[in-house]
C-alpha cells in the first residue's frame, strides 16, 4: 500500500477530522472554526487524494502515489482559492504560506529524504 492510499483511508476516520481542524486552527485559517467547511475540506482532500492515486501528480515534486495527506489538504484549499476574488483570498492564502513553511518535508518526495 503506498502513501497516497494510506492517506485516502485516513480521510474516512475521525482523526482525519481531527486533523484538519488542528491544521486550521493552528496556522490561522479564517474558516478554521467553520465546521461545514472543514467537512468541505476533508471531502475535498479524499479527491484529490483519489485523483493522485489515478496517476495524476499534485504537486511538482511528488509522484502520485507518494501523495500524502497534509499536501492533499493544502492542495485543496489551494485549488478552491483559484477563483475567490474577495479579501478572504489573502488569508487563506497565508494560511497555504504558513502550513508549507512548517511543513517541508511533507512537500518532496520521500525518497528525497532518505540518506
Amino acid at each position: 500500500m503506498n502513501v497516497a492510499q494510506k492517506s485516502l483511508e485516513l480521510t474516512g476516520i475521525f482523526e482525519a477530522e481531527v486533523l484538519v481542524e488542528l491544521m486550521l486552527r493552528f496556522w490561522q485559517h479564517p474558516f478554521a472554526a467553520d465546521r461545514d467547511f472543514r467537512n468541505d475540506l476533508l471531502e475535498r482532500t479524499a479527491e484529490v487524494l483519489r485523483t493522485a492515486l489515478a496517476g495524476t501528480r499534485i504537486v511538482q515534486d511528488i509522484q502520485p502515489q507518494n501523495t500524502n495527506f497534509i499536501v492533499a489538504v493544502w492542495y485543496s484549499e489551494w485549488a478552491a482559492i483559484q477563483d475567490v476574488l474577495d479579501g478572504v483570498r489573502q488569508e487563506r492564502e497565508a494560511w497555504l504560506e504558513r502550513v508549507k513553511r512548517a511543513l517541508p518535508s511533507c512537500f518532496c518526495d520521500p525518497g528525497d529524504l532518505l540518506p
